[in-house]
């Protein structure tokens, strides 16, 4: 008869002595480093990636754009990071677009197979005719969470900078000290907090005060969301942060960038994309 302990090889839970090793258990990957130099950008978005209303009233002007664009004055991202920008540079974001459009210009961003991919969406969502035509928050979410698994899926190790909404709150604040601009929004241009630009009373008040709260929370899905990608960055806030003035809004509509307010969202990505650390 053996006696306890002795001979039989003992426990098989993988504690010391049991005769299991634990040297077979993989070891846990390493966090992906995040690139400040990448070779290569696609840029997703709407009319202010496109700058839209920059160069001249009702058009586009790409040349500008913060992230693509190849106007000195700007010194767009691709200025910025890219050794050649010149066939290593592409913008699929179109006028008008919403989070809804994300899924279609992923689609031919992955084309381009580029090295990094700025995403700045949502202003449409929240600028309807009235508030109650908003793009919910849950179809944001669900938008953008396929459209970032879709380019996941084909790209793996392509990096991902998202621009937070716009305060669209303050853009109100600042156009209404300019009667051209207040005439120029009479038109039709997000109406959902610009319309009756002077009004102050409750419901003028109440309707702002929503449209201010669901950028608010198109910021956070975009923060949660793009913070459980380990390749995606959030820029934090800071576009929705930036306290721009009349300068950097454009001339003739008061309400997309200037020229000097696309240096300025180039400057922000710019910091957001070269500093230290892994994605947050």
């Amino acid at each position: 008869m053996l006696l306890a302990g002795c001979g039989g090889g003992g426990s098989t839970d993988g504690s010391p002595g049991s005769g299991k090793s634990s040297a077979a258990r993989p070891s846990p990957k390493p966090a992906p480093v995040w690139n400040r130099q990448p070779d290569s950008i696609a840029a997703l978005g709407d009319s202010i990636t496109v700058g839209f209303d920059a160069c001249s009233v009702l058009a586009d002007c790409p040349e500008v754009s913060w992230s693509t664009g190849t106007d000195a004055k700007v010194d767009s991202l691709a200025s910025r990071l890219l050794k050649k920008p010149a066939g290593h540079s592409w913008n699929h974001a179109v006028a008008g677009a919403r989070m809804a459009d994300l899924p279609q210009q992923v689609t031919a961003a992955i084309a381009d197979r580029p090295e990094l991919v700025t995403v700045m969406l949502g202003a449409n969502d929240a600028c309807t005719s009235d508030p109650a035509g908003m793009t919910s928050v849950a179809d944001f979410r669900a938008d953008f969470t396929a459209s970032l698994r879709a380019l996941r899926a084909e790209l793996p190790k392509t990096q991902v900078y998202v621009a937070s909404v716009p305060d669209l709150m303050r853009l109100w604040s600042e156009g209404r000290e300019n009667a051209l601009g207040k005439q120029v929004w009479k038109l039709g241009i997000c109406q959902s907090i610009l319309r009756d630009p002077d009004a102050t009373d409750q419901a003028a008040v109440q309707r702002r005060q929503s449209v201010q709260d669901r950028v608010v929370a198109y910021n956070s899905a975009l923060k949660e969301i793009c913070g459980a990608d380990k390749l995606c960055r959030y820029d934090g806030g800071a576009v929705f942060g930036f306290r721009f003035t009349g300068g950097q809004l454009s001339k003739w509509d008061w309400f997309h960038p200037s020229k000097e307010g696309q240096g300025r969202l180039a400057e922000l990505a710019y910091r957001q994309i070269t500093r230290p650390g892994t994605p947050a």
